[in-house]
């Protein structure tokens, strides 16, 4: 629950972990990747990320997926 003091958070709850970036080359992404998943391949960068950005869309987009598949 809330504390209830007068006393602001200290940031612990908002720490979080992000793991460091590996380096893969074009190929090694293409057999890393998730169906929901893209690769963005620019001329300094190769990226991979999700297809759809917002969390909540694809939390919405795989109840859609999931109904479909039944």
């Amino acid at each position: 629950g809330k504390k209830l003091t007068n006393m602001r958070a200290s940031g612990s709850d908002a720490a979080t972990n992000i793991a460091p970036k590996t380096l893969m080359t074009l190929e090694e992404c293409m057999e890393y990747i998730q169906f929901d998943e893209c690769i963005e391949v620019t001329p300094n960068f190769i990226r991979m990320r999700k297809s759809i950005l917002d969390e909540e869309e694809r939390k919405k987009q795989a109840k859609r997926m999931a109904a479909e598949a039944v």
